[in-house]
């Protein structure tokens, strides 16, 4: 068991933050996390939170998978005080962090997430990892491999009620498994070029291109634009954010916007 102190770290608002799906209440007041072929049981304590692993994995995957070596708070401290608005979204999103989370299933997440709320995604990801995945142990399964999508049939997508995204969800695949896309090689592109390599699989526009910039390959710069954030940068901001600002991080302060605008009760609706 590892114990997390931190200020920075709330699991509840993490899984809640519009950027795992695979994170889930496990109705005993603990979280469950299927990532990286691994299962993790998280207890959320004041403070921080207790990690049902050993010092072994936290050190070789979890501390990275948590990006805990950042400080968010000297992003928090970036913000001038003046900007109330933003000021008041990051206290009340205090404790989220960006996930390194893995790229290949990331695409897929956020090509599934188009027209659809958080609890539809999860749910179709899931139906898809329990139909397609590999076992890992005590009924779970891992996300699908890209080669296990790409042999299947556009009808055998949609029974994960994909809808129109298992045409998405079909090409991406093949495309990876027949080395059009390569996650490994993606990693090294910089952010412009990762992009509009990004941009070649059909069904990502550039919303999906910066979720799976941000949340797949850990590039702060991303700032993923959905309704929710559009609506705060026009009703707070009068439709232009000062993201340069911000320059660096731009994905930190996006997120402290969403679950803020999506959560707090701030008149978005």
């Amino acid at each position: 068991m590892i114990d997390l102190h931190s200020e920075d770290f709330d699991i509840e608002k993490i899984a809640d933050s519009g950027q795992c799906f695979r994170l889930t209440p496990a109705g005993d007041g603990t979280y469950l996390l299927n990532a990286a072929g691994r299962l993790l049981r998280i207890a959320p304590r004041p403070g921080g939170a207790s990690l049902d692993c050993t010092a072994a994995e936290y050190d070789g995957v979890w501390r990275a998978y948590f990006d805990m070596d950042a400080s968010y708070a000297a992003y928090r401290a970036a913000i001038p005080p003046e900007d109330g608005y933003l000021t008041r979204a990051a206290e009340f999103g205090r404790g989220i962090r960006i996930l390194r989370q893995d790229p290949w299933e990331m695409l897929v997440t956020f090509l599934i997430s188009q027209r659809k709320n958080i609890p539809a995604i999860r749910c179709c990801v899931e139906q898809l990892c329990s139909r397609y995945g590999e076992p890992i142990g005590d009924g779970a399964r891992a996300f699908p491999a890209a080669a296990r999508l790409a042999e299947l049939e556009e009808d055998a997508l949609r029974v994960c009620s994909l809808g129109y995204r298992a045409g998405y969800v079909r090409a991406a695949a093949r495309m990876t498994a027949e080395g059009a896309l390569s996650p490994a090689l993606m990693a090294g592109l910089d952010d412009a070029a990762l992009t509009e390599s990004l941009l070649t699989v059909p069904g990502v526009g550039p919303k999906v291109a910066s979720c799976v910039s941000l949340f797949g390959y850990h590039r702060l710069s991303g700032f993923p634009r959905d309704v929710w954030i559009n609506r705060v940068i026009d009703r707070e901001y009068g439709g232009s954010f000062p993201l340069e600002r911000y320059a660096g991080f731009e994905g930190v302060i996006q997120q402290y916007l969403f679950y803020y605008g999506r959560s707090a009760g701030t008149g978005v609706s």
